[in-house]
């Protein structure tokens, strides 16, 4: 299993601050080993944030993107209690889904 995604959110009055990083190698596949083999392209496809369940982010990604990406977002009409869930699904079929409860 992979290592859990973090999410990070302030609520600052109307607007919420959220931060979320997603533990990921994020191979390009143009890589190589110390023998010369080149490293299989391994990165996140697809990934999701919903709030209370519904979807506010839908992305897709590739391979230009660095290991561990960490996403920045504004977001209105979040409220303590409220919940967060972060889905990723990358090109070998592994997934990962987190979710917070916001204080």
């Amino acid at each position: 299993m992979t290592e859990a995604i973090k999410i990070r959110a302030q609520i600052q009055g109307e607007i919420t601050d959220i931060r979320i990083l997603m533990q990921h190698p994020m191979e390009t596949g143009q890589r190589r080993d110390e023998n010369g083999k080149s490293l299989p392209t391994h990165f996140i496809q697809v990934f999701t944030v919903k709030h209370n369940g519904q979807i506010i982010v839908d992305g897709q990604l590739n391979t230009s993107i660095s290991r561990n990406p960490l996403f920045a977002f504004k977001s209105k009409g979040i409220r303590p209690g409220d919940k967060l869930a972060v889905h990723w699904t990358d090109n070998t079929g592994a997934q990962r889904q987190d979710e917070i409860t916001l204080t």
